[in-house]
């Protein structure tokens, strides 16, 4: 089965599977000698399945630009010691919290590793092959103001970010938001309102949000659209930049 010939394989690339025509011709004729046609055709398929899942997993992590693309929820340094709970970590290690479109706020000092764990746990969300993206808050402010200047710029720029499945917002109420920021993070977090999960990393604590906001009705509905429904996390005081230098 392994020996295909060129017209063959042209037609198997040609309709995208190319995954099955390696599977085909990297099958050990020596380990399959014997097996019927069914089972050689599920060794075959289990093995292109695989690949094209390893394939999507790893274009979902390319794409959702993450700061620290190795960053594993599995080897956090000092859980207990930063008065991490190790339950809640396993428990966001299974995404059922996007599945209920619940926001997750990673709270705490600098350097606590709160961009870390928002990494970790967009990365985890594309092994489950859900589609996230990692952006700082600066970033997200310099994008918005160049897509103003864009025809239907403006329309592009929240429909793209609403369409995230996750997505992490690091480095939250760094800057406060001017007026065309806070208009846009309203009517951002309203599309993604109950449909999708939001992770937010910020040093600030939330009692300090609603001055960051600019006060007034537009703080009022952007706090009213995360803080329902949403996993607060306090990342501790340790200085995981000072701790991981001097391992």
């Amino acid at each position: 089965m392994s020996s295909l010939d060129v017209e063959t394989k042209r037609k198997l690339r040609e309709m995208g599977a190319t995954p099955l025509l390696e599977a085909i011709q990297t099958q050990d004729e020596q380990l399959v000698l014997g097996l019927g046609f069914e089972e050689r055709i599920r060794i075959i398929v289990d093995e292109a399945h695989s690949a094209f899942t390893h394939s999507k997993v790893d274009g979902l992590i390319r794409r959702a630009g993450l700061r620290y693309p190795t960053a594993d929820l599995r080897r956090i340094d000092l859980v207990e010691e930063r008065g991490l709970d190790r339950g809640v970590i396993s428990q966001l290690a299974t995404c059922s919290f996007i599945e209920r479109s619940h926001n997750v706020v990673f709270q705490g000092f600098t350097g606590s590793g709160k961009s870390y764990l928002g990494c970790a746990l967009a990365k985890q969300a594309c092994l489950h092959r859900i589609r996230a993206h990692y952006i700082r808050m600066p970033d997200l402010a310099e994008a918005w103001h160049l897509a103003r200047d864009k025809p239907q710029g403006q329309m592009k720029f929240l429909r793209k970010y609403s369409a995230f499945t996750l997505l992490v917002i690091d480095e939250w109420l760094l800057d406060p938001p001017d007026e065309s920021m806070r208009s846009m993070l309203l009517e951002l977090l309203e599309r993604r309102y109950d449909t999708t999960s939001t992770v937010f990393c910020t040093q600030y604590a939330k009692k300090d949000w609603h001055q960051r906001l600019g006060g007034g009705v537009h703080a009022d509905a952007i706090m009213d659209r995360i803080v329902h429904n949403t996993i607060w996390i306090d990342t501790g005081t340790h200085n995981m930049r000072e701790h991981t230098a001097t391992k």
